[in-house]
């Protein structure tokens, strides 16, 4: 046994000799090696020092990924993450693999697939409200947890238009991922990674992410990793729609982020301040002061009905020199608030109307710098431009090979699947039913994406308690229980000056309470709070309120 280690060890130091001189290697890997091929010789240690020496030096001449596929694959990480190499290795790859290209992403900084002693792996992409409930009710003992998304937390959406003139602060309306699901943030397995998915591998089980923000403080730009999977859950949301109208993209802001509200908020305050300034015409003091919403849903007729809120209240008592000059003007194709009861329609437009929103039915044609162009031939001059006129798939989503439903979203059938792709499931606003599966068009709704989240957590739960069916390839037998069955709960928009809407009825056809003013005000900012995720947020979003009732709005410009 003896002379059989010392003749292994010569070997092997021969072997790491002819690796350090390989190619004229000067780096100090190269340089441990060469010392340890002449001292290792006739050492008991030798075995041991030369493996550790002779994965030094393979990642320094083909990348450390080289060195990882020498252990065959590597599922998970224990307590800390597996080292991000940048986006140059993909070159140093092509180099080591000489003509295999597909070991080219070989050495990609990577989270490798899981081991059979380690839980199963759930990547999430997103985080709306489809992903965080679903990462809320995950169960952890069962699964490791992986978010990939380019933010870091979740929008309460339904109450984002009132931070855009002052009523609720910003922080009030978001909620951190690691918040929502602790584990993120605390169990060896479980991460979240600030970063877009750029592609999808079904075969390999595997997603690739660009790192979404502070490229600049890492070794490369962009900078590039690897996720692999076990079980996918797409949930990356959707993008306004804007009909390819010219001039959209850059001249409107929308309402869908928070920085998008920070943004209407900065410009709004702007214009009003701007306008006192000397030497400005009228028309310029009216196009500065002129608040165009295009699109007449829940989210535009909201956001003028806190405009118009605070105008009347706020902006008439510190803005008095400029005061008559503030106008709103809502342009929608058909009418407003189409999902609602038709006595609810009215209600809301004649609200809107006396209290200053002017309501024009027109199709915009080109957006300009400073001014609307509709298909009439109408130039509707502006100083703010907000665009909601409902979303569509996303260019992530448009980009991936799979079946996609009417409308060009992600297709699903009655389990969220991905049909024609094992262990891939896809929530909220990306997805849609399959025409095959006979059942009706989910709207985009947060409420549509929440339930969907719950029900796939739980759905997860089942297969994780079915036989390893909560790994990859493994849930095809699995007893999967009910199929997602949604059913509308109704709906309700604030319109402004203590008044809202509610509607609970099912859909337009059927019968159930339909009913507007201040008891409906109530019942709105009631719902609301209860459904902010945190009770930190509750009590910001109840303090916010209260400050606002008793102090009015706050002005302030930062930034």
């Amino acid at each position: 046994m003896p002379l059989s280690r010392i003749a292994r060890g010569s070997q092997l130091s021969q072997s790491l000799s002819r690796i350090a001189s390989e190619g004229g290697l000067s780096t100090p890997a190269a340089s441990a090696l060469r010392n340890a091929a002449a001292l290792g010789q006739g050492s008991r240690h030798a075995a041991s020092s030369f493996h550790s020496l002779a994965c030094v030096g393979l990642a320094d001449k083909c990348g450390a990924g080289a060195v990882a596929n020498l252990y065959g694959p590597s599922r998970g990480i224990s307590a800390t993450p597996a080292r991000l190499l940048p986006a140059a290795a993909e070159a140093l790859a092509a180099e080591c693999s000489h003509t295999d290209p597909a070991a080219a992403t070989a050495v990609l900084p990577d989270l490798g697939p899981t081991g059979l002693k380690q839980k199963p792996r759930v990547v999430v992409l997103g985080s709306g409200w489809a992903a965080c409930r679903f990462l809320k009710d995950v169960d952890t003992s069962a699964y490791d947890v992986v978010c990939v998304s380019p933010r870091n937390h979740m929008v309460f959406t339904p109450l984002l238009a009132s931070t855009c003139v002052g009523t609720l602060e910003f922080r009030s309306v978001v909620e951190p991922v690691s918040r929502i699901q602790p584990a993120l943030s605390t169990r060896p397995g479980s991460y979240f990674f600030l970063a877009n998915c750029t592609g999808i591998d079904t075969r390999k089980h595997e997603v690739y992410c660009t790192v979404a923000a502070g490229d600049e403080q890492l070794p490369a730009n962009p900078y590039r990793f690897r996720v692999a999977y076990d079980k996918l859950v797409i949930a990356s949301g959707a993008e306004p729609l804007t009909f390819n109208i010219k001039g959209v993209q850059e001249n409107a802001i929308f309402l869908r982020e928070v920085n998008e509200a920070q943004q209407i908020r900065r410009k709004l305050l702007t214009n009003l301040m701007l306008s006192e300034n000397p030497g400005l015409s009228e028309a310029e003091k009216k196009r500065l002061l002129h608040c165009v919403v295009v699109g007449g849903g829940p989210t535009g007729v909201e956001f003028s009905g806190e405009l118009s809120d605070f105008i009347m209240r706020d902006v008439r008592d510190r803005y008095a020199h400029v005061k008559d000059y503030v106008k709103v003007t809502l342009i929608e194709a058909n009418e407003i608030l189409s999902s609602f009861d038709v006595g609810l329609r009215q209600y809301a437009t004649n609200h809107l109307s006396k209290y200053g929103v002017k309501l024009v039915r027109g199709v915009v044609k080109e957006v300009l710098p400073k001014e609307i162009v509709l298909s009439d031939g109408t130039h509707v001059p502006y100083g703010l431009l907000v665009w909601s006129t409902g979303v569509g798939p996303s260019e992530f989503v448009k980009s991936l090979d799979l079946p996609k439903s009417p409308g060009g979203r992600i297709g699903i059938d009655e389990y969220l699947r991905v049909p024609s792709v094992e262990d891939v499931y896809a929530l909220g606003d990306c997805s849609g039913f399959l025409e095959s599966t006979k059942r009706p068009v989910l709207p985009a709704l947060a409420q549509v994406a929440e339930r969907e989240g719950k029900y796939l957590a739980q759905l997860f739960k089942k297969l994780a308690a079915q036989n390893d069916g909560g790994r990859a390839h493994c849930g095809k037998r699995a007893d999967l229980g009910e199929p997602f069955v949604y059913k509308h709960i109704g709906s309700m928009a604030s319109v402004g000056r203590y008044k809202a809407l509610v509607d609970l009825r099912e859909n337009k056809d059927a019968r159930g309470v339909s009913m507007a003013g201040f008891l409906s005000w109530l019942m709105w900012r009631s719902a609301y709070l209860t459904r902010v995720v945190s009770w930190r947020n509750r009590f910001y979003v109840a303090v916010n309120w209260a400050t606002t009732i008793v102090f009015g709005r706050d002005n302030t410009r930062i930034g």
